[in-house]
């Protein structure tokens, strides 16, 4: 059993550098790289797919099914950080750090938050892949593969990418053990 994370394909937003609005889709170019995402993983074995309930990441997991035939499953708490007021904005516009460590977002989620949604995220997908014949997809966001690479996985063979690129995939072996880190080979 392996389990495939994954980040989204690419939005407009993320071409522009706009911290994300929840209900933005792929763009064109963001399609295709789901389409070759998922036609890399076709023959992968993948029978569950489970992904975050924001439109880019549920896009890229129906890609994902249309070449597997994996169900999807979505999980809310897979969703990026909540970045509340900001969310719309340009990045070129911020007037702080909203990755620094002490930054909380108007109307949004702080670090503690978050992470603990996240770390009881990656328990239910834990638990769904010990009780899955095949390997299951995780189709998510940056900050979310980056907290549970930081707090759950053996880091201790890998540096944590600088960022995680549309479709970055990483494979996760043994609930902890990574096989292969934040790859877009299949972008190439």
């Amino acid at each position: 059993m392996a389990i495939y994370l994954l980040r989204h394909a690419e939005t407009d937003g993320n071409a522009t550098r706009v911290v994300q609005l929840p209900g933005v889709p792929l763009s064109e170019r963001g399609r295709q790289q789901a389409a070759r995402l998922a036609a890399r993983l076709a023959d992968a074995g993948i029978t569950r797919i489970v992904s975050s309930d924001l439109a880019r990441a549920i896009e890229t997991a129906e890609a994902l099914r249309a070449t597997t035939g994996a169900p999807v499953e979505i999980d809310p708490a897979l969703a990026e950080r909540n970045f509340g007021d900001v969310r719309g904005t340009p990045y070129s516009r911020l007037t702080a750090d909203i990755f620094g460590p002490d930054y909380e977002p108007p109307g949004g989620e702080t670090w503690a938050t978050f992470h603990s949604r996240v770390d009881d995220a990656w328990q239910r997908v834990l638990r769904l892949a010990a009780g899955t014949a095949g390997h299951v997809a995780v189709v998510t966001h940056g900050l979310v593969c980056g907290a549970i690479f930081a707090r759950h996985l053996d880091s201790s063979l890998h540096d944590a990418p600088e960022r995680w690129g549309n479709t970055a995939l990483t494979i996760i072996e043994a609930s902890r053990t990574v096989r292969l880190l934040a790859c877009t080979a299949h972008l190439q």
